[in-house]
């Protein structure tokens, strides 16, 4: 009899936990332009129905209904499109994310990658959230074969020092820890900033620093000025040589496992033009 009676209860607890699983949400809110480009990536766009102003990418994206910017939500546009899911991120309001959890709304906040592998389980992840596990896992396993080939091209070259330039008045850079860090170290560099994160740089230490190749990505600011600015330097060895270049900021700073793959060889014909990438 106990026997029996534990395997009804048994049977009662797998049936609640499997009807507890979530099923791929149709619904979607993306509070976050890389996770909005994942999203069409894993062929889900058409389940999106709102996202931020600043979700651009692809196209198709920026005709979706918008619920404010990465940091301030309209908590009023979020309930009326009915989301299944709303995609948080880093930068999104955690006051915003608790009230929408208040109203029962499900809200998964995606982790903060840093690097091609944070790259690869968000997409993971989203593949889940969406049910296309296998998309996820075939563009994940794609995108790994190249950056593996492609290392292997410039495996043996010497390192390149690197400056990367995201911004002016003050000049700011990309240290250790960053999507541009991993871009420059995958393609054969060293990044002269050894600090993780963004920082405050001078230009009396990039001069000190004596960097081979210079990258500057415009976020908020006109790129082609900077790089005419820094001609005022010519004993700058980028300057010199015509190795200051001109990088797309979503590229550099917020990409995809597929687009860190192109930029990856960008990053290489820059850097290691003699392989011919």
């Amino acid at each position: 009899m106990k026997k029996t009676a534990f395997l009804i209860l048994f049977f009662i607890l797998f049936a609640s936990a499997a009807g507890s699983a979530e099923k791929p949400a149709q619904r979607i809110i993306s509070l976050g332009p890389v996770i909005t480009e994942e999203l069409y990536l894993l062929s889900s766009g058409d389940k999106l129905v709102g996202c931020t102003t600043w979700c651009k990418r692809p196209l198709a994206a920026g005709q979706k209904p918008k619920v404010g910017n990465v940091q301030e939500i309209n908590l009023e546009s979020v309930i009326a499109l009915k989301p299944d899911v709303v995609l948080a991120t880093v930068l999104t309001d955690p006051r915003a994310v608790t009230k929408l959890r208040g109203m029962g709304i499900r809200v998964v906040e995606v982790p903060n990658a840093r690097d091609f592998a944070g790259l690869c389980r968000v997409l993971q992840l989203l593949g889940e959230i969406t049910g296309q596990e296998k998309e996820a896992r075939q563009i994940i396993a794609e995108a790994r074969e190249q950056v593996l080939a492609l290392k292997a091209r410039i495996k043996n070259l010497p390192k390149v020092k690197v400056f990367v330039q995201v911004g002016v008045n003050p000049l700011v850079t990309i240290g250790r820890e960053s999507f541009a860090n991993d871009l420059i170290e995958s393609a054969g560099g060293e990044n002269i900033v050894a600090q993780p994160g963004y920082l405050q740089y001078s230009r009396e230490q990039v001069l000190a620093s004596s960097p081979e190749v210079m990258f500057i990505s415009s976020m908020g600011f006109d790129g082609e000025k900077e790089k005419r600015n820094w001609q005022k330097f010519g004993a700058l060895k980028p300057v010199m040589e015509g190795r200051v270049f001109i990088l797309d900021e979503y590229l550099l700073c917020s990409p995809t496992p597929v687009s860190f793959v192109e930029t990856l060889k960008t990053v290489i014909r820059y850097l290691h033009p003699e392989v011919g990438i």
